[in-house]
């Protein structure tokens, strides 16, 4: 594992340098390993730090995987070849060489590297140091931060080498093959990893926020067999000829947890991705973020998976990547209230401030979407024009809204990088019950379903006064009649669509599509409709033309070109590809 190696070679570096009489410095910038060792509570801050150590090129929010790989959103930038990223949106030119695949790869082992040295350290000092209760809650969030990075390996490349304590410990890992367990067996490991989570962890963790909690590990418990309950996540074996009903009912029991927990919907949809709500009643889990002014530090700590996202021409500086889709803004339209499922992509229209319109829409759309002649996030003093697109002959004039706080609030770091000080939500409090409500209707409970999403259509209905108020009159949104959810079928067209309304942009859409057994029938028509997408008369999209999703291939990301070269012959490749 090139990680765990790089990690091994800076602790051997050390006795080089010792063995010339000559020059014997002690090395700087080098901590004494059995000094770290004896201080387990550190080594377990470090293994939390490692959850904000991304970059645009491996963000570990995997928004260039679960949106530009839908239908939510194009990539923006400077053009196709701004970034390694676009065979992800159009699919057909995919391969296991772009080196952003490779980083996150490499990333995400780095921070389970952490998570082994963290657990020796707790091992041969976590009692002594810290008695038995912490050491053993210490122990238990480990398990859920090792847990988190292995189901983002396995939700990206499928086949991954299981690397635990014993094998950090036994230097083994250029012996552990990705093929050594199965998908199913994998998922059973993370599975047991926020298992030992739940059993050890507090209802509440100490500092209020970052540190993970028995209901944190209760919501991450829901996802994994949510995720196994549908399939494989291959096309040919994933969907509702599969369903695990087992599996759907671990889902009902633990996401029980989370409904009767402290947590629950933030009143208006507009707080939730706006800083000063950060750790909110919304909040389950999310890696942490500060300004420099909070923490005494010349940058503080900025959400750099984001970096590129900013509004071209609205920051200091913004790259104007991650642009919403027309499809997606068209999703949002409303017809009495209710999503127009049949006729939503019939035409491209979208509104324009101060020119009336028969169209209504979801007002969740201005929560979500930056449009020209709008406010951007709320502030009449920022008004978006048709100049804050980078390329709008390549991606259009959309841009997202969730991930940046407003204007006035400024840049955490300001020069040639632009950040924020914007929490990166792992799971948040309606994602559970958007997928309680999922499993509640494959099982038959549709009434129950419909309470949690007409509840969660209600919070859309009352989020305009506080923040949208000059998007009002565009805006009509209603509860579902009983009549939606008189079978399954309809019923889970209604769950899918709020699903895509609600988490648009906060990278699960593919993951969802893929869960479903549908990505290929979705994506495929979504490449034909948004190659001839028009914004004020500005043909974008046409790249699509040379999209293709392949069903048996696609499902998965490939196995980085840089791992399979490594130790040659320890991993295969997923089905597919090269």
């Amino acid at each position: 594992m090139k990680a765990i190696k790089y990690l091994l070679l800076s602790a051997i570096l050390p006795t080089f340098s010792a063995c010339n009489d000559f020059i014997d410095v002690p090395p700087t910038g080098v901590i004494d390993g059995e000094l770290a060792y004896s201080q387990p509570d550190k080594m377990v801050n470090a293994a939390y730090a490692s959850l904000g150590d991304c970059w645009y090129s491996y963000p570990f929010n995997l928004w260039p995987y679960g949106d530009l790989g839908s239908d939510d959103c194009l990539k923006g930038g400077g053009g196709t070849t701004d970034t390694g990223y676009h065979p992800m949106e159009i699919w057909s030119t995919l391969t296991s060489t772009p080196g952003e695949l490779d980083e996150l790869w490499y990333r995400l082992y780095c921070n389970i590297s952490r998570c082994n040295r963290a657990l020796t350290a707790l091992e041969q000092y976590g009692i002594e140091k810290l008695g038995g209760a912490t050491a053993a809650r210490r122990e238990a969030e480990i398990h859920f931060l090792r847990g988190h990075s292995y189901f983002k390996l396995v939700t990206m490349f499928r086949q991954v080498p299981w690397i635990d304590k014993a094998v950090f410990e036994q230097s083994t890992h250029e012996q552990i093959k990705n093929n050594e367990f199965t998908y199913q067996e994998l998922m059973g490991k993370v599975i047991g990893e926020f298992e030992l989570a739940f059993e050890g962890l507090p209802l509440e963790a100490e500092d209020g926020g970052g540190r993970a909690n028995k209901v944190a590990a209760a919501a991450y418990l829901a996802k994994c067999y949510l995720t196994l309950a549908w399939g494989d996540g291959y096309e040919a074996t994933t969907g509702t000829g599969f369903i695990n009903a087992e599996y759907m009912n671990k889902v009902v029991e633990y996401t029980e947890i989370v409904k009767n927990s402290r947590y629950g919907y933030l009143e208006d949809f507009g707080d939730i991705f706006l800083p000063e709500y950060k750790n909110s009643k919304e909040s389950v889990f999310a890696v942490q973020t500060s300004q420099y002014t909070d923490d005494n530090t010349r940058f503080g700590r900025a959400n750099w998976s984001n970096t590129l996202n900013g509004c071209w021409g609205m920051w200091s500086c913004g790259w104007d990547f991650h642009k919403p889709s027309q499809n997606l803004v068209n999703a949002f339209k409303t017809q009495n209230g209710l999503p127009m499922f049949d006729s939503f992509n019939d035409t491209d229209i979208y509104p324009v401030n101060g020119i009336p319109s028969t169209q209504k829409w979801d007002p969740r759309l201005f929560h979500t979407v930056g449009m020209p002649t709008f406010p951007y996030k709320y502030e009449d003093e920022y008004i978006m024009t048709l100049d804050n697109s980078r390329t709008p002959n390549t991606y259009g004039y959309y841009t997202s809204l969730k991930e940046v706080p407003q204007r006035s609030a400024g840049e955490t770091f300001e020069g040639s990088w632009q950040a924020f000080a914007m929490n990166d939500y792992v799971i948040r409090y309606t994602d559970v019950m958007l997928m309680r409500a999922e499993v509640l209707i494959e099982l038959g409970r549709l009434p129950e379903a419909r309470e949690i999403i007409n509840d969660i259509r209600q919070r859309a209905a009352n989020s305009i006064d506080k923040h949208i108020a000059y998007a009002s009159e565009y805006c009509e949104i209603s509860p579902y009649p009983s009549s939606y959810f008189a079978s399954k079928e309809t019923a889970r067209e209604c769950l899918r669509w709020e699903r895509r309304l609600e988490m648009a942009m906060e990278s699960s859409r593919y993951f969802d599509l893929r869960r479903w057994g549908i990505a290929s029938t979705v994506l495929n028509a979504y490449f034909e409709s948004e190659k001839n997408s028009v914004y004020n008369d500005t043909r974008y999209g046409q790249y699509y033309q040379d999209a293709h999703y392949t069903a048996g291939k696609n499902e998965f990301y490939p196995i980085p070109y840089n791992q399979l070269y490594y130790v040659p012959g320890l991993y295969v490749q997923n089905k597919g590809y090269n």
